[in-house]
């Protein structure tokens, strides 16, 4: 006998209420066209298709927290509205930090589809997509940090590859 399957339509999310927005847009056009004709290394097959079709979307996201770090201390400080969500933090080993490669906002650098891994010229050339490279059409970032405590509205982390003041955008176990 074969189990029936029940498949539910994802619900909308409600809108939070902006904090301070960091607007994510798709540079895929113009800019990144031009930032690969530029680069020597860059391969021009591989340059961004024209905008010249639809528009695309473009989508808001606000940061929750900063990362901190403070006297050999690394943190996750969020914003006093989200300490609801650290509920049952505390009991994991671990987490996923999502935050924003904000030093690298520039359309140029979202133009640069192309990388040597670890920056070094020995290496092939690749597509960001398969680097960790910091550079990317949408510069979000993430890091698996231990939970070291948790203090109110602030994780205690153990490390994070990234500066301090970087903004955080979501938390994962």
């Amino acid at each position: 006998m074969m189990a029936k399957v029940r498949v539910e339509k994802p619900r909308a999310r409600p809108m939070l209420r902006p904090i301070v927005p960091l607007t994510v847009f798709w540079f895929l056009g113009l800019f990144m066209a031009s930032a690969n004709a530029a680069s020597p290394e860059a391969d021009p097959a591989s340059a961004a298709p024209s905008t010249t079709a639809e528009p695309r979307p473009t989508y808001q996201v606000q940061p929750i927290g900063w990362v901190r770090k403070t006297d050999g201390r690394t943190t996750i400080e969020l914003y006093e509205e989200y300490r609801p969500a650290l509920l049952g933090v505390d009991a994991l080993d671990s987490i996923w930090v999502f935050y924003w490669f904000d030093r690298n906002d520039t359309p140029a650098q979202r133009g640069i589809l192309q990388v040597h891994p670890r920056g070094n010229p020995d290496n092939p050339l690749r597509g960001v997509f398969a680097t960790r490279a910091p550079v990317r059409p949408n510069l979000i970032a993430m890091s698996r940090c231990r939970v070291l405590a948790v203090e109110g509205n602030v994780i205690v982390i153990d490390e994070i590859d990234a500066f301090a003041d970087t903004p955080v955008l979501d938390i994962k176990p």
